[in-house]
């Protein structure tokens, strides 16, 4: 079997009309499956197994870390929950954000009920905060959290010049 035949290249070939010596109905069945997953999943704008829907829940929720000379502010996207579902907390130098997400729907009319539950965490490694300072606001399902650096961290940062040849 060549390293070609693995290769997606060419897929809307015949590949009954290959020569009798290299046709392998095992090979054949293996593109064809290929195929079919293909299809089925580019019409949900994934990839399967590992694409972009798995990263997407493993990493939920998206977090973004901004840091300047003053302070460093932590921002979580948290779409469909409230303040009361989430913890924020700051032990041994790691941010720790959890929660819980709940949801339940009936519908009595057509006998239909739904529940999800759903938990997660995040931690984030935070250095040189001032503890007694720490804010968080939690509005329209993001939740932004700001930690003022200390006044030895802001001396710590040293700018490097760059020199152009």
């Amino acid at each position: 079997m060549a390293i070609t035949d693995l290769i997606p290249w060419g897929r809307g070939r015949d590949l009954t009309t290959r020569r009798s010596e290299s046709y392998n109905p095992v090979l054949t069945l293996h593109r064809e499956m290929n195929r079919l997953f293909d299809d089925v999943f580019r019409g949900f704008d994934v990839a399967p197994f590992g694409g972009s829907f798995l990263e997407q829940s493993m990493n939920w929720p998206s977090i973004e870390v901004n840091e300047t000379d003053k302070d460093v502010k932590v921002t979580a996207e948290l779409p469909g929950l409230e303040e009361k579902d989430v913890q924020v907390e700051l032990a041994n130098g790691v941010l720790s954000i959890k929660g819980e997400r709940k949801t339940e729907t009936q519908d009595k009319d057509r006998k239909f009920s739904e529940r999800y539950y759903g938990r997660f965490e995040r931690r984030i490694p935070i250095e040189d905060v001032d503890q007694d300072k720490i804010s968080a606001a939690f509005k329209n399902g993001v939740l932004t959290v700001t930690m003022p650096k200390l006044p030895q961290a802001e001396s710590k940062v040293k700018r490097i010049a760059i020199n152009s040849k």
